[in-house]
């Protein structure tokens, strides 16, 4: 167990989540089921039942330390690591290795998003207990791999070659998030997983697949190997990360490595990645209209979500599959077929309207 570290990826904006997240707030910090616990707090305390909690990193975006500290005041400092600009998940993983290897050269790493609903979570965690038993036997990359419930076009897929041991197989293609009509042949097929985007190896094998297929991300995180959990560490962050190339670990590392492997994983698992998401999780009246946090009544209307803030009452007629939120300064209205588009909707408003409201 002394050997098994965790690291939460929570420097993410959340925008398709906006209104409701927001820059200086974003949806990891948030509290979306009213439990009292945001969604990185309650990865944390999902990890911390097989972690120990000196061996669990929060990688965030410098903007962030300070929530961070405020929602997880049991871990210290040393354990947020800041990102001095955001670059996506493969240096972000870069440096949380390097750090984790100047602590100890034999860990066994989980790499987790902040922001996902784990609905069984016993089941889960024997899950990545198998994991991180599997990558400290094998020098292996290996990604959780959920069975579809829909032909989704938000997630990547995997398919697998026949054959494994412990539910872990061998992966023999990836897919990014397809148009809807290959969706529906994957899901159709029945040979084709959801990659859940929570991965475990050992930090010397994926240090070696960053030397691989990364190198440029490898040469400048390797260049400070003896700065690593010393004072010299934020100074040398902050001149080499900016530098890196913006690039996924899927991109960059699991679709070229050829040891990677997929745990077939089964624990009502959800990406809280879209308001939709959220939608297929809420409790629905007989017109499957969803509320959140507020009160509603609904006339002559069906399959909505709304959510306002605590104690307000919205009051809906002749509406149908749409998304209703307020939050703040911000009142959003939009079709749930349309929510891809709430991205370039904050686009929009920024450029009209400056930042007041992002």
């Amino acid at each position: 167990m002394k050997d098994n570290y965790c690291v939460i990826m929570s420097g993410g904006i959340g925008s398709r989540f906006w209104p409701f997240s927001r820059e200086n707030n974003p949806k990891q910090f948030l509290d979306f089921f009213g439990t009292g616990r945001s969604l990185l707090q309650q990865t944390f305390d999902r990890f911390n039942q097989i972690i120990p909690t000196e061996n669990i990193y929060i990688s965030t975006n410098e903007t962030y330390a300070d929530l961070v500290k405020k929602q997880l005041p049991e871990i210290k400092d040393n354990q947020i690591l800041l990102e001095p600009t955001r670059r996506n998940t493969a240096p972000c993983i870069a440096y949380a290795s390097y750090h984790i290897q100047s602590i100890n050269p034999n860990a066994n790493i989980v790499v987790t998003p902040a922001d996902h609903l784990i609905l069984q979570e016993q089941h889960f965690l024997k899950n990545i207990q198998t994991g991180l038993n599997f990558v400290c036997r094998f020098p292996s990359l290996v990604t959780l791999g959920v069975k579809p419930s829909r032909p989704e076009t938000g997630y990547g897929y995997i398919q697998t070659e026949e054959g494994g041991k412990d539910n872990i197989q061998k992966v023999k293609a990836f897919t990014e998030k397809p148009n809807l009509e290959l969706a529906k042949v994957f899901f159709e097929s029945g040979d084709f997983f959801w990659n859940s985007g929570i991965f475990l190896w050992n930090v010397k094998t994926i240090l070696e697949a960053f030397n691989s297929y990364l190198p440029d991300i490898h040469t400048r995180f390797h260049k400070g190997v003896n700065k690593y959990n010393t004072p010299e560490e934020k100074a040398f962050i902050e001149e080499e990360y900016p530098m890196c190339q913006n690039i996924s670990i899927d991109y960059g590392i699991m679709e070229k490595a050829d040891n990677t492997y997929m745990l077939v994983a089964d624990f009502g698992w959800s990406d809280l990645g879209t308001w939709g998401s959220l939608y297929d999780l809420a409790e629905k009246d007989q017109q499957q209209n969803a509320t959140l946090k507020c009160k509603s009544f609904f006339i002559e209307s069906a399959n909505n979500l709304v959510t306002l803030a605590d104690g307000k009452l919205a009051v809906v007629q002749g509406l149908n599959d749409c998304i209703v939120v307020e939050s703040d300064n911000v009142l959003l209205i939009c079709k749930k077929s349309e929510e891809q588009r709430i991205k370039q909707f904050v686009a929009d408003v920024n450029m009209k309207y400056g930042g007041e409201y992002l």
